[in-house]
């Protein structure tokens, strides 16, 4: 079993933390200072998304959606937003399948 506390760790503005990466599964902790945002991104994998602490905006289709403290968001693969910290925000990104399949055209 592996733990992390992810309120109490170390973790750099502008530097993720991967926690664990695994067969399936990659955890990362992410400090983002208030006003700071990850711009619209996606990637390859069903993301879940964990503010641990502090509060978020995230930004989709034109749409906001407030995510205070506990809030969990789901992403499937593909699927682009932008992440904007209201106050200083301690966030925990779980991608799945790690690394994703490769499309086949």
């Amino acid at each position: 079993m592996e733990s992390w506390n992810v309120t109490a760790l170390d973790v750099e503005p502008h530097r993720p933390e991967v926690l664990c990466t695994d067969d399936d599964t990659r955890a990362i902790a992410i400090n983002l200072p208030a006003g700071e945002l990850m711009q619209e991104h996606e990637v390859h994998e069903n993301t879940y998304l964990l503010v641990a602490q502090g509060q978020v905006e995230i930004a989709q289709d034109g749409q906001e959606t407030a995510g205070p403290t506990g809030t969990l968001f789901h992403f499937a693969p593909h699927e682009r937003r932008e992440v904007r910290a209201v106050n200083d925000a301690r966030i925990v990104m779980i991608l799945a399948p790690y690394p994703a399949p490769t499309r086949r055209s």
